[in-house]
C-alpha cells in the first residue's frame, strides 16, 4: 500500500533533523528528544533520515516546556506527592530545503506520570525518556499522516 503522505509532502523523501533547541531550563534534553523522534522516523519509515545538504526538507523543533503537575498526593497530607504527571512540549515546522514552509508551526506533547521515590529529580529525569518517545510518536504521525 505505501505511504500515505499529506499532499504537500508527496515530493519529500529525505528530512534532515538537527538538533532540536532547548527553551527550557533542563539541561541536556534537546539531544534525548532530538534522537526520539529520529529513531521514530526510522521505524515509521515513511521518510529517510538525510543530512541536511542532502534532504529534501528540515525539521526545525524547540522544546518550548516540560511541566511537572501532582497528580496523586500522601494519604492524609495533601501536601505531599506520590504521582507526578510530566508533559514535555514540542513547537516544530518542516522547511523545505530553500526556506519555503512545507507545514506551519505546530506543537505536539508528549506525556507520562512517575512515581515519587526518596529524589524527585531522580525520578523526572527517569521519566523523561518516556514522554519524549510518546511527543516523537505524535510528531512523526503529524508529518506521515498529516493529522
Amino acid at each position: 500500500m505505501g505511504p500515505v503522505k499529506p499532499a504537500v509532502l508527496r515530493d519529500v523523501q529525505l528530512v534532515a533533523v538537527p538538533t532540536f533547541e532547548n527553551k527550557t531550563l533542563l539541561p541536556r534534553i534537546e539531544v534525548l528528544v532530538t534522537d526520539s523522534v529520529i529513531k521514530q522516523l526510522q521505524q515509521d519509515g515513511t521518510y529517510k533520515i538525510a543530512d541536511k545538504g542532502d534532504a529534501d526538507a528540515v525539521l526545525k523543533a524547540e522544546i518550548t516546556e516540560i511541566t511537572r503537575t501532582p497528580a496523586r498526593s500522601v494519604l492524609g497530607n495533601v501536601l505531599a506527592t506520590t504521582e507526578f504527571n510530566l508533559a514535555m512540549h514540542v513547537k516544530y515546522k518542516l522547511e523545505a530545503r530553500g526556506g519555503t514552509v512545507l507545514m506551519p508551526d505546530a506543537e505536539v506533547v508528549g506525556t507520562t506520570s512517575f512515581f515519587v521515590g526518596t529524589d524527585v529529580t531522580t525520578d523526572e529525569r527517569q521519566a523523561l525518556p518516556l514522554a519524549a518517545e510518546e511527543l516523537a510518536v505524535h510528531l512523526v504521525t503529524q508529518l506521515s499522516e498529516g493529522w
